[in-house]
């Protein structure tokens, strides 16, 4: 799954640095190409010529100059990557990608990247339980990079715990199955929707819901990450697609989301409705602003296009059709229903508790419902962790189609 990937491998100022060494000649043994950039305070624990013989490539670590005097190596490192590995990933380095602070060649390396990345942390066992690192993991999560998470063991202090960088060839069995997933994912063609639906009262006023549309478009991103074509219909949130292989269909009622939605769905392998569709508007809308009267108001309302079973009825035998149900109670009970009555290949549930408050919240638990009864829980995650849950399922479907 290596063969022929760029890979830049960051080096940062840590006891575990040695490893780096291993790690480098695996990835070259696999057949990737290996540039490595190495922070000042690493060069204390490893040399650049061990690194740049077994890499076969020169190592950076200072800015170069371009022929107009600007620093441009960063930028080039960042566009030229598959992906991007800190291995080990210090806690100054952490802190330092989670914040965007920028003072170094490899911070600004991963600041310019647009490919996926890796960090194998490596430091004292409480120091990595720290409030402050454990937050900066979380930043770096949210940001839709990868955490391959320290083992336990004896470490360089001489206590015992949380805090060994994982081994090298976990490292490249982690990078292995990331591509091997992503692989089946490429130049797919997926339709979504995402946020909340706004059917209009009058000039001024609209009946929606609390969705911020946070959980819709980390999916897409991770869906796009994998090589994806998405297209996104969207109702109004406060959110910016990031990847190049997202096209954002902005729409504001229910009527307009289900006519975006059946006129892209024919030539998609999959369509994954995680919009929060008003169920109902206004049966007539008021032309200019309504007054307000002393007397009690009555708004006759009428359903909204049911966009989950169209298109699950117009699915053919190739494609697969997803959605969403939100639930205070019996969730299984209503998104088993829901899934057999739309015809839906699979449910993400989310159950609303006051652990799991899911409208505007970055976290989120879910659980994947399945057409025969059978169901994966997972724990509360950020969403941009859970959109990794529900696309790794997706691929699981795809790959037995």
């Amino acid at each position: 799954m290596l063969f022929r990937k760029k890979i830049i491998l960051g080096v940062t100022g840590s006891i575990a640095a040695y490893k780096s060494a291993s790690l480098t000649r695996l990835l070259v043994k696999a057949g990737a190409e290996v540039r490595v950039v190495m922070t000042e305070s690493a060069r204390d624990f490893i040399t650049p010529l061990t690194l740049h013989t077994l890499s076969r490539n020169p190592v950076h670590s200072t800015f170069t100059v371009g022929t107009q005097g600007e620093w441009v190596n960063h930028v080039e490192l960042g566009l030229w990557a598959d992906v991007l590995i800190i291995a080990p990933s210090s806690a100054n380095t952490l802190a330092h990608c989670s914040n965007g602070i920028c003072d170094s060649l490899l911070s600004a390396v991963y600041l310019s990247a647009r490919c996926p990345v890796f960090f194998a942390p490596a430091m004292d066992v409480d120091m990595w339980k720290h409030p402050s690192t454990q937050e900066n993991i979380q930043r770096l999560r949210g940001f839709g990079n990868l955490i391959i998470d320290p083992t336990s063991g004896q470490l360089a202090s001489g206590l015992v715990g949380e805090g060994r960088m994982a081994e090298p060839e976990d490292i490249v069995a982690a990078i292995s199955t990331f591509f091997a997933r992503n692989r089946l994912m490429h130049n797919k063609k997926i339709l979504m929707t995402a946020g909340p639906t706004q059917e209009s009262i009058d000039a001024v006023r609209f009946i929606s819901n609390h969705s911020s549309g946070k959980m819709g478009y980390a999916l897409a991103e991770e869906l796009a990450s994998r090589g994806a074509h998405v297209e996104l219909v969207s109702g109004p949130v406060m959110l910016h697609a990031q990847h190049p292989n997202i096209t954002v269909i902005p729409v504001n009622t229910a009527s307009e989301m289900y006519d975006a939605c059946m006129q892209r769905f024919s030539d998609k392998d999959a369509a994954i409705l995680t919009a929060a569709v008003a169920d109902y508007r206004p049966e007539i809308k008021v032309e200019g602003k309504m007054k307000k009267l002393d007397q009690k108001l009555q708004i006759q309302l009428e359903p909204t296009q049911d966009i989950l079973s169209a298109l699950g009825n117009l699915k053919q035998e190739v494609q697969i059709v997803a959605g969403f149900s939100l639930e205070t109670s019996d969730g299984k009970m209503y998104a088993e229903k829901k899934m057999q009555t739309k015809q839906l290949d699979f449910i993400v549930l989310n159950t609303i508790t006051k652990e799991n408050v899911v409208f505007g919240s970055d976290l989120n638990q879910i659980e994947i419902g399945s057409p025969d009864g059978k169901w994966r829980s997972f724990d509360q995650k950020t969403k941009t962790e859970a959109a990794r849950d529900i696309a790794d399922y997706l691929n699981e479907l795809m790959l037995h189609a």
